[in-house]
């Protein structure tokens, strides 16, 4: 490891304090720095880099990781955000996280990403997430009737708001929202969860990863949306097929030594849900 990369949320560091914070725990003569703002410009610089500190929430990890996934950069996060389910360590062990990295005191997880392939009469858009790809409606549209085949097979035509597709890591974002199961992050599956279907018999479905799911839909009228981990949006129109199958890039999440995914999943999920059902969550 000598080229280190600090990709910063802006919103998080306005006066920069984070960021001096953590230079000063990195020894300047063993290593490389490069300074990272709303990962502006880090694929400029991706393929030298050896890891990527994110600083942030599981907003900023899930952008920094459809850059560096081509290039196999790991990236450790820091929570500065809200929940943090994805960082690796809270705002409070920023020092001792830092600490125990340099030490070698880590694993690397790899997690499994689906590409989706964006098809209409103009040319074939490929895009990598790591959460989801969710295909919903606008915000005064109908229903509609997305038309689903597996594999080459026809399958069902779904009457939802939407679909969510999601990888495991996803499993506990807004596929959890819809219903959808929680899924162990380093298993290589898809899911698919129905937004508000109109059959109630509906469920989640849980697919190999070496699956492909072609989706289509009819309506001439509607407005339907396209989303990456909830953060880029592609309007559709009833000639677009939407083509979701495994990616071959894996976003690589480094842990410190002792990471317990129950223990996460207990405290930053579970326990939270359940302080919004007490109102006790604002």
């Amino acid at each position: 490891m000598k080229n280190i990369g600090i990709n910063i949320n802006a919103n998080k560091d306005p006066n920069e304090k984070i960021l001096k914070e953590i230079l000063n725990c990195i020894d300047k003569d063993k290593y490389n720095t490069y300074i990272f703002r709303d990962s502006k410009k880090i694929n400029n610089m991706a393929s030298e880099l050896d890891i990527v500190i994110s600083i942030g929430g599981d907003g900023t990890i899930l952008r920094t990781a459809r850059i560096l996934a081509k290039y196999s950069v790991p990236i450790i996060g820091i929570n500065f955000g809200n929940l943090g389910f994805l960082t690796t360590a809270e705002s409070n062990e920023l020092k001792k996280a830092l600490s125990e990295l340099f030490a070698g005191k880590y694993f690397i997880e790899e997690r499994m990403m689906i590409q989706c392939i964006l098809r209409d009469n103009k040319a074939d858009k490929e895009i990598i997430s790591l959460n989801d790809i969710v295909i919903s409606k606008g915000a005064l549209s109908r229903v509609i009737n997305y038309n689903m085949n597996i594999d080459g097979h026809y399958y069902n035509n779904i009457i939802a708001d939407g679909i969510i597709l999601s990888t495991p890591t996803g499993s506990t974002a807004y596929s959890l929202s819809a219903g959808g199961p929680i899924i162990y992050p380093t298993l290589d599956l898809i899911s698919i969860t129905p937004i508000c279907p109109l059959s109630l018999n509906m469920r989640s479905m849980i697919l190999d990863s070496n699956s492909q799911i072609s989706i289509k839909f009819d309506e001439k009228n509607e407005s339907v949306f396209l989303t990456v981990d909830g953060q880029e949006a592609f309007e559709l129109n009833s000639e677009s097929e939407i083509i979701i199958k495994k990616s071959k890039y894996k976003s690589k999440l480094i842990r410190l030594e002792g990471h317990n995914y129950f223990e996460t999943l207990r405290k930053k999920i579970m326990l939270r849900i359940n302080k919004y059902e007490e109102g006790e969550c604002k």
